[in-house]
């Protein structure tokens, strides 16, 4: 999707610009050619040298540089390019975006722009709360600026924990895709799945036990969303039902956020009928057959209280029998701890899913909870086997093959 686009990337000042370094090179994979323009506080960080070293071309870093501004090069920059990405953008270069300033050549660049520009912010979780940034992001925001993230996180510099930490470089890439795919002279096979409706779930589910306890698993909803963000890019419209997560939501995509299977069973009935379902959440299986109202104390006996458990809904099976609501592609999740294949092959039979996607979530494998998935997909045909890879590329072989399955009805 990326494939001959010209990227201008700016680099503001911040630890998180060593994930830069690993950005170009994914945008470079898909295709795209990147320039990169430094602040003088990125270069505190990471130098000129290696971001030069990957890009294969100069390192912009001087507004008054006499070579590059003989024609006036921010110019340059600012006007041929395809779309800026600012990664990572710390709160000072962003509250110069939305004033207007322009007092070195990333901001000479950014005011001079007429191209699209997508923004991926990076600070302490304070500095993003504060105020003052969140009136300059919403004042980009309304002059027609993207943004991806921040997500949640420990923060390298402070050991603090919060809403402040640059998204991934994959997920930078996938919200490119996304933001131009939705440009006007984007060819069509950019967006394979244009006009296509798209239901996903991901997460787990939370099933309280009082006002203080609830059921839950591990997963982390990293695949789902991932999913989910694909398919955008891919040009859908996407309805994602996510349970739980400490995720952002994904950009381009429509979120209902839900806490309880049945939350999640109810949402997904609104949200249908769609083209395709993609099933990707770990619903809970049970939950207790009466949720206490007050927390649930310890009586001194030393005996456990005694939970009475009944089976949640089973979404998957419920859409797979449902003709009103089954969409023309259902695609269900096995995790499984063994016996894979034979759990998966059953599922797809008995919950009438046209694919099963499954994987070994036993703790050795870290699929849980990580980044990485090693994915089998099961069909009435036959078995695929992927070779292990991040949870990103998995969302984008999978997003591909749908659409050559929707493109085949």
């Amino acid at each position: 999707m990326l494939t001959g686009k010209r990227i201008v990337l700016v680099i503001s000042g911040g630890i998180a610009c060593y994930k830069s370094l690993d950005l170009i090179r994914r945008l470079q994979e898909r295709g795209a050619r990147v320039r990169a323009v430094m602040t003088a506080g990125s270069q505190k960080f990471i130098t000129p040298l290696a971001v030069g070293a990957l890009t294969a071309d100069k390192v912009y870093t001087d507004l008054f540089d006499r070579d590059a501004e003989q024609d006036v090069g921010h110019i340059r920059l600012a006007r041929e390019t395809d779309l800026i990405i600012v990664a990572p953008a710390t709160a000072n270069l962003m509250a110069k975006m939305a004033h207007g300033i322009a007092d070195d050549l990333a901001t000479a660049v950014l005011l001079a722009t007429d191209r699209p520009v997508l923004v991926a912010p990076a600070m302490n979780p304070k500095m993003w709360a504060n105020p003052s940034t969140l009136r300059n992001v919403e004042s980009l925001k309304h002059d027609g600026l993207f943004f991806v993230g921040p997500n949640r996180g420990e923060m390298a510099e402070s050991g603090e924990a919060g809403l402040g930490r640059m998204s991934e470089p994959l997920e930078i890439v996938a919200a490119a895709e996304a933001v131009l795919s939705a440009s006007a002279d984007v060819p069509s096979p950019y967006r394979p799945l244009a006009g296509r409706r798209i239901v996903i779930t991901s997460g787990p589910t939370h099933e309280p036990i009082d006002p203080v306890r609830y059921i839950a698993n591990r997963s982390s909803g990293k695949q789902g969303h991932a999913i989910a963000a694909a398919a955008a890019a891919a040009g859908a419209e996407v309805l994602l039902v996510a349970g739980p997560v400490n995720l952002p939501d994904p950009y381009g995509v429509t979120v209902v956020h839900v806490e309880t299977a049945r939350e999640m069973l109810a949402a997904v009935k609104a949200a249908l009928p769609a083209d395709a379902a993609v099933m990707a959440a770990a619903v809970a299986d049970w939950r207790v057959a009466s949720e206490g109202g007050q927390k649930i104390k310890k009586d001194g006996s030393g005996k456990p209280p005694s939970l009475e458990f009944v089976e949640n809904p089973d979404i998957l099976a419920t859409v797979g029998h449902d003709e009103a609501l089954r969409p023309k592609l259902l695609v269900g999740f096995a995790a499984e701890t063994q016996n894979v294949l034979e759990n998966a092959q059953s599922k797809l039979v008995r919950k009438r899913a046209d694919w099963i996607v499954a994987n070994d979530v036993s703790a050795e494998t870290g699929i849980m909870g990580g980044d990485a998935n090693t994915v089998r997909i099961i069909t009435a045909s036959g078995i695929e086997d992927w070779p292990s890879m991040d949870k990103q590329e998995v969302a984008t072989r999978l997003v591909r093959r749908i659409a050559d399955f929707l493109g085949g009805l």
